[in-house]
């Protein structure tokens, strides 16, 4: 899936043979910008493992460090080493990412 934003950035989803996804790629020109996961809540160990390690099999395909976990109501920055991936997400509330954006 495809569309076009406003600022020339182009939106699309990731998803690989594993049916592992990403909510959403932004690309600007060539580079892949952000990688965004949106969760409600990552309360449950289940969850958490599935949305992060989806963004860093993701990461690491499509060389983009930006990532991003937009939740209900957590806010933070996680560093996470799991199934031999690494990498950074930084975890926002909806309404805060909203505002900045």
């Amino acid at each position: 899936m495809k569309r076009s934003l406003q600022d020339n950035s182009k939106l699309f989803y990731w998803k690989n043979r594993d049916q592992e996804e990403v909510d959403f790629v932004i690309q600007q020109g060539t580079k892949i910008i952000d990688l965004i996961q949106v969760c409600w809540s990552f309360d449950q160990a289940r969850t958490r493992e599935r949305e992060v390690r989806s963004l860093l099999k993701a990461s690491r395909e499509l060389r983009c460090n930006r990532l991003l976990v937009i939740t209900y109501d957590e806010e933070r920055r996680e560093k996470f080493s799991w199934f031999g991936f690494e990498g950074e997400v930084d975890f926002v509330p909806a309404r805060k990412w909203l505002l900045r954006k």
